[in-house]
């Protein structure tokens, strides 16, 4: 009898291979890792949000039981600040303000948390100590916490070089085009809205260790990294001036990331520079609420759109302000998230003649802002997705009919966005007409009877939604300011017996590349998957890549393993047509199989993988031995998900308190390559969409102290917050990659939050409420319902 074996290519829901390890506790993250002679850092941080520093006296903790050093910003003044990644100019095209990011402060600090001191110790406790013993002479500044306070007439200056706290004031878009528009218009419909900061909160802290080689001269950083390379280069480069090849970058296992592992932190630099000081390796682990006042936070714009319309309700024309908090300095990618990650989304899944977004990035004494999951896109979605709700009301039109009025024509692609976009395919009214089927949107009234019926008020609400990703092409984001290329690498290595290793510029950090990128392989080349291993995170292994984020490693980084492959079968082609003595472009391949076309001749792809690294058989002057091929994918365009999500709430009159009872989405994602793992994606990020429009908020005082800094007050979602979340595609595919894939892991964290806020306002309405502001708490519900006041209601 014939077993047959399960088919793991494109399209299976083949369980995860990277599971095993971590589900038996074997996972090796940066944390484990510990290093022979391996000494501890502290960080001493600032509480302040802005002071200058007098003086900094190390005296007693210097004469601490186990120190081994002590390091201020005056031993590293020498070095490179932390660099940014991205350059903005100005309307009238002058460049960005971008001061210095000192690796520890120099003179002054900034935002609460600011790095002013590193204690190296023999142990974590010890060097805990003697760093609460550093006494620094202070004094504080006013600062400006809130981007109402910098932005003010003599507001407390976060930076001498950025006048009026302004990093950048952007534009994109025509003008003169727009207020034409807006002068024909029947209607303008005006809406203003906060994106509220979030604290990224991955389940693995950041940690890094440094460790120098006096031998060698070589240096090698561990950390929790979402790119390696990228952080090779920066800090190699930019910051201590190592030469590359003298610099390995590993990122083992990491616990999540969500776009908050992308950037190059202090941390990785003082433990790396350090370590070549004290000749011993150094590992520094963050606790958690050293993470909430260090690690990038996410969102955090101030909008204000206006829609215009004509007299059947079709947009003429978007008009869109934005102030951008960017926090005390600029992180890695920070600049272009409110521009090209967001003003260019404006169009979302809507024929719009003509936008015009300007944007204002404000420096402010906070912790720095940049990429959340999404980054940018979010931002855009849920401002247009609200003011798409609130436009439907104002006119007296429903809500669903009044998109599909609006929505992209299937037949107008590729269709050319006014905001530099050009999206290549898509089908908004099959994911809107699935998700209203599988919500049952027509049979939601006798619901909310039922719930007015047990005393509670019930609402739903939709969001129809697109994304970019996969960040492309390298020569045109470079001249929009991106100072890295955007491409990706993958090397496909078979070995003599068949089994292959794939080399990827990407990084996992809980996507499950380990299954998808080898299901690739499956699929193309026909080996089992036990017999293909995922080689990432390591720049001593693997070729230069730009890493994980973006939603951009099969789109990107996929691609790249498909020309590998490409190489790999076309090599194949010509082993296989001398062994079988037939012409090159008689030999057809088949997932494992080379075939000489009409016949029965036949060789697998382990007949061959041995012949080329065993070259008797074939003549070796015209084939080079081995089986090993490298290819880079600089990808034409972005890819453009998208989709429908619906959520249904139910409120608690007596308490304000919002229940999750359904939701649904229904996205297009391209071409799936694992069912289940896009459906797991999905469901994550639709848990952290709930967060956002419900529970989570990082909030400043008027002194600059972050007062949801622990998770004593930052509320993070739990099981019971969320609803069952039903998850399906409809698939376009994407036209310009050649898997055909758009990406997943963002999706669900840019259409769920406006769905859960238009399902919430859904809900008050009767009590007059046009619009409430995220996080949509208990305390500003009950409010509205009970009358107090109307802190969060227009």
């Amino acid at each position: 009898m014939n077993v047959v074996a399960p088919f793991e290519g494109i399209g299976a829901s083949v369980r995860r291979k990277e599971d095993f390890r971590f589900l038996a506790g074997r996972g090796q993250y940066t944390d484990d890792i510990n290093r022979p002679g391996q000494t501890y850092a502290f960080i001493l941080r600032s509480p302040h949000a802005h002071a200058t520093i007098n003086r900094i006296d190390t005296a007693a903790a210097k004469a601490m039981p186990g120190v081994v050093a002590i390091f201020t910003g005056e031993d590293m003044a020498g070095i490179g600040g932390l660099p940014c990644g991205w350059q903005i100019h100005n309307k009238d095209g002058s460049p960005m303000a971008e001061p210095k990011h000192p690796v520890l402060a120099e003179g002054k600090v900034r935002h609460v948390g600011d790095p002013v001191a590193v204690v190296i110790a023999e142990t974590k406790a010890q060097a805990r100590d003697a760093g609460e013993a550093i006494v620094v002479d202070y004094t504080p500044l006013a600062a400006a916490a809130t981007l109402d306070q910098a932005l003010k007439a003599g507001a407390p200056q976060v930076h001498d070089g950025a006048p009026g706290n302004l990093c950048y004031d952007w534009h994109i878009g025509d003008r003169a085009a727009l207020d034409a528009a807006f002068a024909k218009a029947h209607k303008v419909v005006a809406f203003e809205t906060t994106n509220n900061r979030l604290v990224p909160n991955a389940m693995e802290p950041r940690a890094a260790i440094g460790e120098y080689d006096p031998q060698s001269g070589d240096y090698t950083l561990y950390t929790t990294s979402q790119n390696p390379h990228v952080i090779r280069l920066l800090m190699g480069a930019f910051v201590l001036s190592i030469p590359e090849a003298k610099l390995r970058v590993v990122a083992p296992d990491v616990g999540g990331g969500f776009g908050s592992k992308i950037y190059h932190y202090a941390e990785e630099a003082i433990v790396t520079w350090a370590s070549a000081r004290v000749k011993r390796p150094i590992k520094w682990t963050a606790e958690r609420t050293e993470s909430f006042m260090s690690d990038a936070h996410g969102r955090d714009h101030v909008s204000k759109a206006e829609l215009a319309l004509d007299a059947e309700g079709r947009i003429l024309g978007l008009k869109v302000h934005t102030y951008a908090n960017m926090g005390a300095y600029l992180s890695t990618f920070a600049p272009c998230v409110p521009t090209y990650l967001y003003a260019t989304l404006l169009a979302g899944v809507y024929s719009t003649p003509v936008i015009y977004a300007e944007v204002k990035a404000v420096f402010t004494n906070t912790v720095p802002v940049d990429a959340y999951r999404g980054a940018g896109r979010p931002e855009a979605t849920y401002l247009l997705e609200r003011l798409m709700d609130v436009a439907a009301a104002e006119i007296g039109m429903d809500r669903v009919e009044f998109r599909r009025k609006n929505f992209i024509p299937v037949d107008a692609f590729p269709y050319q966005t006014p905001v530099a976009l050009q999206y290549d395919s898509g089908n908004y009214f099959a994911t809107l007409d699935a998700a209203l089927e599988a919500a049952d949107w027509k049979g939601f009234e006798a619901r909310r009877a039922a719930a007015k019926a047990r005393g509670k008020l019930r609402g739903i609400g939709i969001s129809t939604y697109l994304e970019a990703c996969g960040i492309a092409p390298s020569a045109v984001v470079g001249s929009l300011g991106a100072r890295a290329g955007l491409y990706e690498v993958g090397t496909i290595r078979v070995h003599p017996t068949g089994s292959v290793t794939v080399l990827t510029g990407t990084h996992s950090h809980g996507q499950g590349h380990e299954t998808t990128l080898a299901q690739l392989v499956a699929d193309r080349l026909g080996v089992p998957l036990a017999n293909i291993d995922i080689v990432h995170g390591d720049t001593a292994k693997v070729p230069f890549g730009m890493g994980t984020y973006g939603s951009r490693s099969l789109a990107v980084g996929g691609s790249a393993m498909f020309k590998a492959m490409d190489k790999i079968i076309a090599k194949g082609k010509r082993i296989a047509a001398h062994l079988m003595e037939a012409a090159v472009e008689d030999v057809e391949f088949d997932r494992g199989t080379f075939r000489v076309a009409g016949t029965d001749k036949t060789k697998t792809l382990t007949d061959i993988s041995l012949a080329a690294y065993v070259p008797h058989n074939y003549p070796i002057e015209e084939i080079e031995p081995g089986l090993d091929e490298t290819a880079f994918y600089d990808p034409k365009n972005f890819t453009y998900p998208g989709g429908c999500h619906i959520a249904e709430v139910e409120i608690d009159p007596e308490t304000g308190k919002v229940s999750m009872v359904n939701f649904t989405a229904v996205d297009d994602v391209g071409r799936v390559i694992n069912p289940m793992i896009v459906e797991g994606q999905v469901q994550g990020g639709v848990a952290q969409g709930i967060g956002q429009a419900l529970l989570e908020s990082a909030i400043y005082d008027a002194d600059g102290q972050l007062i949801s800094g622990s998770m004593m007050d930052y509320t993070m979602p739990r099981a019971d917050d969320l609803a069952p979340i039903s998850v399906a595609t409809h698939t376009t595919l994407c036209t310009h990659n050649p898997l055909g894939v758009k990406g997943c892991g963002e999706v669900g964290a840019i259409g769920s939050p406006p769905a859960v806020i238009n399902a919430v306002v859904d809900a008050l309405k009767d009590h007059g409420v046009r619009h409430i502001e995220m996080p949509a708490t208990p305390a500003k519900i009950w409010n509205i319902i009970n009358g107090s006041h109307r802190m969060a209601a227009e």
